[in-house]
């Protein structure tokens, strides 16, 4: 490494990795008015970084192996809806291109907390169908979080403790839905001000203890946020080499063609392969076998929900 990548290494890991003081002693939901904006700066919605002693890891580390046979992945279009449709309306909607469906399964921070559709026998029904499922989190949220309504949810003053926490009811309550282990859940963490180093030490801090937590218990951890907070904080902690972060990048750029290794703010190694999710259009009505719904256009190839 030559001297100034060094230096900027450096000082992205004294910015990023959190105090500490929050580490273990033993070292969606959304609304309209939840969503990203036309420069993919979202408002809504482990594979370890390696085992270096002193917490970072190789630079690439987040995604660089192709799965274990355990991890289903999917290739194609996905569609994410605030509310869960009824089983009519997913069997409808089979006559789409859209064979993934992004549901916001629980967390504090969800919008549509009134799932009547959303059950155990929900999920068999639809993966009986032939869907695949995106189960997504809608846990605390930044304390700079940009959207107001959010602001009643944010991070509290022990981040480590609060992500460990809030882990632990993602995978109690995806089990609750017949999701298996070696299922992704993936971390909705709204549009913030990544640049306020404290607010950045914080949600990074939650965001590596969710991470942690959820891997130790089985599962994959995923991450969405809009590409230009959240994820570009990721990808500034993943080139600095802080370890925990997530292994699946689901990113927010509104208003662009669906790609998934032409997003800027992300290098091409990063999250790579079958680690990636573009949101690439939102808040968009569409009409499929006479069912109109209120969708997000997403383009997969990334881990889905093994159902049980």
């Amino acid at each position: 490494m030559d001297r100034p990548k060094m230096i900027i290494g450096l000082v992205l890991l004294v910015l990023l990795v959190p105090g500490t003081a929050d580490l273990p002693s033993a070292a969606a939901g959304r609304t309209v008015a939840d969503r990203s904006t036309p420069d993919g700066s979202a408002s809504e919605g482990s594979v370890s970084a390696g085992s270096v002693p002193d917490g970072s890891a190789p630079e690439g580390s987040a995604g660089s192996a192709p799965w274990g046979s355990r991890v289903r992945t999917f290739h194609g279009r996905a569609f994410d809806v605030c509310s869960a449709p009824s089983r009519d309306t997913m069997r409808r909607w089979r006559t789409s291109d859209y064979r993934a469906v992004g549901v916001y399964y629980a967390g504090r921070g969800r919008a549509c907390r009134h799932q009547p559709a959303l059950n155990r026998g929900w999920m068999r029904a639809v993966t009986g169908m032939g869907w695949r499922v995106l189960p997504v989190y809608v846990g605390s949220q930044a304390p700079c979080v940009s959207a107001r309504h959010k602001r009643g949810v944010r991070i509290g003053r022990h981040p480590w403790r609060q992500g460990v926490r809030e882990a632990r009811d993602a995978v109690r309550r995806a089990g609750a839905l017949g999701i298996q282990r070696h299922s992704p859940l993936y971390l909705d963490m709204e549009a913030y001000n990544y640049r306020k180093r404290g607010c950045a030490r914080t949600t990074l801090s939650f965001v590596r203890a969710w991470d942690r937590e959820v891997e130790r218990r089985g599962y994959v951890p995923g991450f969405y946020s809009s590409a230009g907070s959240g994820v570009r904080h990721m990808e500034a902690a993943r080139r600095a080499g802080v370890r925990d972060l997530p292994a699946v990048m689901w990113f927010a750029r509104w208003h662009t063609k669906p790609h998934l290794y032409r997003e800027p703010v992300l290098r091409r190694n990063a999250w790579h392969p079958q680690r990636r999710i573009h949101q690439y259009a939102g808040n968009v009505k569409e009409r499929h076998g006479g069912r109109t719904l209120v969708i997000d256009r997403n383009l997969v190839r990334a881990p889905v929900a093994r159902i049980g």
